[in-house]
């Protein structure tokens, strides 16, 4: 017999209590306790937990292979795992519901299987259903193997006697052991699942995907002990204008700074190969708004143009509010201090509205000199030249600061048009001229001084 007892999860990060509480003490979030009933095993018979290696040797007699990554046959998605998927390694993948999340995992699939065997584990969807999805997207359906139980002792098992070299567990959430009594989808379900899976992956020297749910707030729903379980935690993100963006929040085999872009349409996900326009807004002749700034972004390896799009207007409550969802609203309310202090321009009884066209975020600091020249330009009704781009730090001095990139980042502005550049550089070329600033009061008059 087991012994079985309640306790109180958080379904948030997984912190445990004896008795509910209204807040969790370890992330701060209210109402997030869930009643789960737990089964212990009696003293001197733990349940077997799957091992990758019991053996205790020397680290440099442990072998390993220099080419452990395999292509995964798109291009974006290898970039944003750092070249390619390792073996073994687990990957998390989170995102909303029908951005493409399973519809990326079968195309990865179907490359794969030339490169060994891969299971697809469907616990959301009928064999039909996916092999339909396989057909619609014109994929090979022989050469991918599906299993549709989610008992985990059971996928277990099978794992462990088909030996795949990569397999996708669509979804997490649907995982449940047998010798948890709570419902699939709960925070110790999810704990158990992610664990076991991942070391018997790691075991047989197969790498395997997570789909995962993701709650109201964008982040992958569950404890956040699953994220630091896997390799590697991606995210896909749905931009305005059609474009889904994958990202990388964690990556134990490359860098976090890529990011992936994807268009959708009835073959399935097809990356972006020039993705340098893609943030720009179609107008018309050189004639803009007021309220409109061009600055340069870097992700990774990437490097495009963006717009970024102010709007200042009299505060109906007479204090100022900031609403900004794809540029940080705390640095937003730091540019604005900088200007009202080192450039006699007051905000403080003023609402400021932000976006960013294309809905991509930016947290560079280089974007700090654009988005001042965003607000002047509202606030002022002044437009800004049509073939004027910026880009710089700000310091709460009102000085600009020289940002990483600068070469990339003309060159990049240069391609897309652009013939004047405000930064700290002060350079001359034929295709495009840098005028160098050192404070923001000379970023002003030169940003609305030289209209030729």
């Amino acid at each position: 017999m087991k012994e079985i007892t309640v306790r109180y999860v958080c379904r948030e990060c997984g912190h445990i209590e004896s008795k509910w509480n209204g807040r969790c003490p370890e992330c701060g979030s209210w109402n997030s306790f869930e009643e789960e009933k737990s089964v212990l095993p009696l003293k001197g018979k733990a349940d077997q937990q799957p091992v990758m290696d019991g053996a205790v040797r020397r680290l440099s007699e442990v072998p390993y292979e220099r080419s452990m990554r395999v292509s995964s046959g798109i291009d974006e998605l290898d970039r944003v795992l750092g070249g390619g998927v390792m073996k073994p390694s687990s990957v998390l993948v989170g995102g909303e519901p029908g951005i493409g999340k399973s519809t990326i995992m079968i195309q990865m699939l179907s490359h794969l299987s030339g490169d060994g065997d891969v299971l697809y584990v469907s616990g959301e969807e009928s064999p039909s259903q996916v092999r339909m999805r396989a057909e619609r997207l014109s994929l090979r359906s022989d050469r991918i193997s599906i299993f549709c139980d989610t008992r985990l002792e059971v996928l277990s098992e099978t794992i462990e006697r088909m030996k795949p070299q990569y397999i996708v567990v669509d979804s997490l959430q649907t995982i449940y052991s047998s010798s948890i009594a709570s419902m699939a989808g709960s925070p110790n379900q999810i704990k158990a699942g992610c664990m076991e899976l991942s070391l018997l992956a790691k075991k047989l020297d197969a790498s395997i995907f997570f789909i995962g749910h993701i709650t109201k707030d964008g982040t992958i729903a569950g404890p956040k002990l699953a994220e630091h379980i896997v390799d590697t935690v991606l995210y896909f993100e749905s931009a305005e204008n059609g474009v889904r963006l994958l990202r990388a929040s964690k990556n134990r085999f490359g860098s976090v700074d890529e990011i992936g872009l994807f268009t959708m349409d009835a073959d399935g996900l097809h990356g972006m190969k020039d993705p340098s326009s893609v943030f720009l807004s179609s107008r018309s002749g050189e004639t803009l708004p007021s309220g409109i700034a061009f600055t340069s972004a870097v992700e990774g390896s990437r490097t495009f143009a963006v717009e970024i799009q102010a709007l200042v207007v009299p505060a109906k409550s007479g204090y100022q509010r900031i609403y900004s969802d794809r540029i940080d609203s705390a640095r937003v309310s730091r540019v604005a201090a900088i200007l009202q202090k080192h450039a006699g321009l007051d905000l403080s009884d003023q609402d400021i509205y932000v976006n960013v066209a294309g809905g991509i975020r930016l947290s560079e600091v280089s974007i700090e000199l654009a988005l001042a020249l965003a607000l002047y330009s509202s606030k002022e009704d002044k437009a800004l030249p049509g073939d004027l781009a910026a880009f710089g730090e700000l310091s709460l001095a009102g000085e600009v600061r020289p940002v990483a990139f600068s070469v990339r980042r003309m060159k990049s502005l240069s391609d897309m048009g652009f013939r004047k550049v405000l930064s700290t550089e002060n350079k001359a070329s034929s295709q495009i001229m840098a005028i160098g600033v050192d404070n923001i009061k000379a970023a002003l008059i030169a940003a609305f001084s030289r209209r030729k």
